[in-house]
């Protein structure tokens, strides 16, 4: 089995959130996640999120999934 190669994916929260001047911690509070888990997805350190969650943080946000998530591209060696 390959190695596993660091994921790609960034997560764009905090752009979000200061763009509605909100903080992390209501937003933690509206969408009933605590504020470390939060801050784990928000670092890029989540192995996975729940649809539940993303469909929160979207409505939360008033935005779409590709607002808050993209996947750099792949370095060409």
């Amino acid at each position: 089995m390959p190695p596993e190669e660091a994921h790609r994916v960034e997560i764009h929260l905090d752009e979000l959130v200061a763009a509605r001047g909100m903080t992390l911690t209501t937003l933690a509070d509206q969408i009933g996640l605590t504020l470390a888990n939060l801050s784990v997805l928000k670092n890029g350190r989540a192995r996975a999120i729940r649809f539940s969650t993303l469909t929160a943080l979207c409505d939360a946000l008033d935005c779409q999934p590709v607002d808050l998530i993209s996947v750099r591209p792949k370095v060409r060696q």
